[in-house]
C-alpha cells in the first residue's frame, strides 16, 4: 500500500470510528428491585409515611419518579420475570411461585425467554445479579441461564427453607445471617461497578429487603424499640441506596449510569401501602401500585413526577432504547420506552395495564378507570378474631437455626393498607383520580366504561395459553382435604432439595 492509499484507509477507518460508538460511551444500567416494599414505604410517594427515607427522596428529587406504576402480579415470581422480559405473565409463562419447601421446584423462567441480561450482554455489556432471584432454583433455570455473568443471592424468597447463600450455581453459606444482607449485596454490586467501570455495565440488584423475616444490622437494628424493626429494615434499605449511589458518584460513572428503584408488588404486614386499599397478595392498588424512581443526570431532567399509568413491562423497552440495543422481534414485548414520561411531567396516551393472579386475568387499568373483573378476595388473615391474630406463630418465622433474623417481626394485626370487610365482589369500577382508596364502587354509574374495558379484558384472556403443570417435589404424605401441607424444613449446604431433618421423616410418603 502506496502513502497516499495508506492516508486515504486511516482517514476512512478514523470516520468510520465516528459513527461506532465506543464501549465506554455505553450507558450503565443499574436495577434495584426491593422485595415487598409498599407504596407508602417511601416518603416522597406518601406524606404521611410512617419511615424515612432521605437517600430515596433525594434520588427522586434529582430524577423523577412515577407515581402510577404497577407490577403484573401482587407477589414475587412472576413480576419478577416481567421486569427482565418486559411480557406480562401469561406471555412468559412463569404465574406462580417456585417454593422448594412445599415441592414446587421444577419450573422456572424458560430458557426460551430473552432477559434484559441477555441482550446486554451480547452488546458488550458486563452483566450481574446480587440478591434474590426466584425464577427457579434448579439448574436449568439459574441466573447464569439467563445473560448474567456473575450471580449472588438467596434463590427464592429469604423465608423458604433452605436459606442458603449461592454463587453462581455453589452453594457458599449455610445458614445465612440475613441481617447483613442489604449491606453484603450493595457491596458486591459496588466491586462489581470497580472492576468493570472500563466497560458497559448491568447489575440487577434485587434486595431481600424488606420481605419477611425482616432484619437489619447492628448499625441499623434498634433493640430498644422491638415493634418497629420495619422501619429500621427500611432505613438499611434507603441508607444503602445512597451508598451506592455516592459510590457512583465517587467513581464519575453517576452521569452514565441509569439507576431504577422500584418493588416488586406491595407490602406484607408492617408496611404502608401509602394511603392505598390492600397489600401483597392482593390486586387491589396496594397490592400492584409500587414507588418507581429513576435517576440519570444530564438525561433525566430533575424533579419530574408524572402519573401516567405504567409499569414493569415497560423497563426492557427503556433500556433498550437508552443503550441502542433491539428488542426482540420475534415475540410480543408490551412494555414501551418510558424515557418521555421521565423527562415530562405531560401525561402520555392512556394504554391498558393489566393485573394477573395466578393464570387468570384479574384488573385493567386505562386512563382513571380500573376495572376488578375478578374479585380481588378478602383481607388476607381477616377470618382470624384479634386473639387469634395476636397469638399467630409464622411458619417460616426465624427460628435461630436455619432462618437467622431478629425474633421482633411485624405481626399479621400491622395491616398495611385500607382495609376491607367481608368478600368484595366482581365487576367493580373505581375512578383512581378521585378515588386512589378504590371506596367507590362506581360501575352501576359508568355501565358504558364497564363494558369498553370489559371487551379489552376479554380480547386479551384470548391470547392466553394452557398453562402445563409442573411436577410436584413434595416429599411428605398428602394432607387430608381442607388442610396446608406441612413445611419441609429441608437442610441445605448443597444445590438439592430432598433432605429432611430427623425430626420430620416420619412424614415422609411411604412406598
Amino acid at each position: 500500500m502506496n502513502t497516499h492509499h495508506r492516508v486515504t484507509f486511516l482517514i476512512l477507518v478514523a470516520l468510520a470510528g465516528l459513527n461506532m460508538p465506543a464501549a465506554d460511551s455505553k450507558p450503565n444500567v443499574i436495577v434495584i428491585f426491593a422485595d415487598d416494599l409498599g407504596y407508602g414505604d417511601v416518603g416522597c410517594f406518601y406524606n404521611e409515611s410512617p419511615f424515612k427515607t432521605p437517600n430515596l427522596d433525594r434520588m427522586a428529587a434529582e430524577g423523577a419518579m412515577m407515581t402510577s406504576f404497577y407490577v403484573p402480579t401482587p407477589y414475587c415470581a412472576p413480576s419478577r420475570a416481567t421486569l427482565l422480559t418486559g411480557r406480562y405473565p401469561f406471555r412468559h409463562g412463569l404465574v406462580r411461585n417456585p417454593a422448594p419447601d412445599v415441592g414446587l421446584s421444577n419450573f422456572g423462567l424458560d430458557s426460551s425467554e430473552v432477559t434484559i441480561a441477555e441482550l446486554l450482554k451480547e452488546q458488550g455489556y458486563a452483566t450481574a445479579a446480587f440478591g434474590k432471584w426466584h425464577l427457579g432454583h434448579k439448574k436449568p433455570w439459574l441466573p447464569r441461564t439467563q445473560g448474567f455473568d456473575e450471580y449472588v443471592g438467596i434463590l427464592y424468597s429469604n423465608d423458604m427453607f433452605p436459606v442458603q447463600m449461592i454463587r453462581n450455581e455453589e452453594v457458599i453459606e449455610y445458614p445465612v445471617i440475613q441481617s447483613n444482607l442489604s449491606q453484603r449485596y450493595t457491596d458486591l454490586t459496588i466491586d462489581f461497578i470497580k472492576r468493570h467501570k472500563e466497560q458497559p455495565l448491568f447489575v440487577y440488584l434485587p434486595h431481600a429487603m424488606p420481605h419477611k423475616p425482616l432484619a437489619a444490622s447492628d448499625d441499623f437494628f434498634t433493640p430498644e424499640t422491638p415493634d418497629d424493626l420495619y422501619a429500621d429494615t427500611i432505613a438499611e434499605l434507603d441508607h444503602e441506596v445512597g451508598r451506592l449511589l455516592q459510590a457512583l458518584k465517587r467513581l464519575q460513572l453517576d452521569r452514565k449510569t441509569l439507576v431504577v428503584f422500584l418493588s416488586d408488588n406491595g407490602p406484607w404486614f408492617g408496611g404502608s401501602s401509602g394511603g392505598l386499599r390492600g397489600m401483597k397478595a392482593r390486586t387491589w392498588e396496594g397490592g400492584l401500585r409500587v414507588p418507581m424512581i429513576a435517576r440519570m443526570p444530564g438525561v433525566i431532567p430533575a424533579g419530574i413526577v408524572n402519573d401516567t399509568p405504567s409499569g414493569s413491562i415497560d423497563i426492557l423497552p427503556t433500556i433498550c432504547n437508552l443503550t441502542g440495543v433491539k428488542q426482540p422481534a420475534d415475540r410480543k414485548i408490551d412494555g414501551r420506552d418510558l424515557m418521555p414520561s421521565l423527562k415530562s411531567a405531560k401525561k402520555r396516551d392512556s394504554r391498558p395495564i393489566f393485573g394477573m393472579t395466578g393464570d387468570k386475568l384479574a384488573t385493567i387499568r386505562q386512563g382513571q378507570w380500573k376495572l376488578h373483573v375478578r374479585s380481588p378476595g378478602p383481607d388476607l388473615f381477616s377470618w382470624m378474631t384479634p386473639e387469634q391474630k395476636a397469638a399467630y406463630q409464622d411458619p417460616r418465622g426465624p427460628d435461630g437455626v436455619t432462618i437467622v433474623a431478629q425474633f421482633e417481626q411485624a405481626q399479621v394485626n400491622q395491616h398495611p393498607g385500607l382495609e376491607t370487610d367481608g368478600r368484595p365482589p366482581a365487576m367493580m369500577l373505581f375512578d383512581l383520580e378521585t378515588d386512589r382508596g378504590e371506596s367507590n364502587n362506581v360501575a352501576a354509574q359508568k355501565p358504558e366504561v364497564v363494558k369498553r374495558l370489559k371487551t379489552i379484558f376479554d380480547q386479551t384472556v384470548k391470547e392466553f395459553p394452557k398453562f402445563p403443570s409442573a411436577p410436584v417435589d413434595y416429599l411428605f404424605a398428602e394432607p387430608k382435604k381442607g388442610e396446608r401441607r406441612t413445611l419441609m424444613r429441608l437442610i441445605g449446604g448443597e444445590l438439592r432439595y430432598d433432605r429432611v431433618p430427623k425430626p420430620q421423616r416420619h412424614l415422609l410418603k411411604r412406598p
